[in-house]
């Protein structure tokens, strides 16, 4: 067999819909007309529901807190002082906050204190 001079090239792209590339008219951000803006409601405004669920978790136990209209620098620094009060490790996930642990009753004093409506959800 004889070897052939052809080369691959590095950057061989053939067809690319969405996402970034090394073209520079591809590199600009998403358009602001595609991100969903978030409005940022007041916490009495805002009616959250604390659940503990196993669900897809692999048997452990996890606090959830939905029902959020905040914007993610916000939930980010509820999580910060969710984590630091309850003493575990957590993560902010499509909009609800997720605290490892059966933490029902100190995350709904907490969030009540903070001026939130909270109410416990499911069993």
């Amino acid at each position: 067999m004889s070897s052939s001079n052809h080369k691959p090239s590095e950057n061989r792209l053939v067809y690319r819909e969405f996402g970034n590339d090394n073209s520079a008219a591809l590199q600009r951000p998403m358009s602001a007309a595609l991100e969903r803006p978030i409005e940022e409601l007041p916490p009495q405004q805002q009616n959250l529901r604390v659940q503990a669920t196993r669900a897809g978790r692999k048997g452990k136990t996890v606090t959830v807190i939905t029902g959020f209209q905040s914007k993610p620098e916000t939930l980010q620094a509820l999580l910060k002082q969710l984590k630091a009060q309850c003493g575990t490790g957590g993560t902010v996930k499509d909009n609800e906050i997720e605290i490892q642990g059966d933490h029902k009753q100190k995350i709904l004093e907490i969030v009540t204190k903070l001026g939130y409506k909270a109410k416990i959800s499911g069993g």
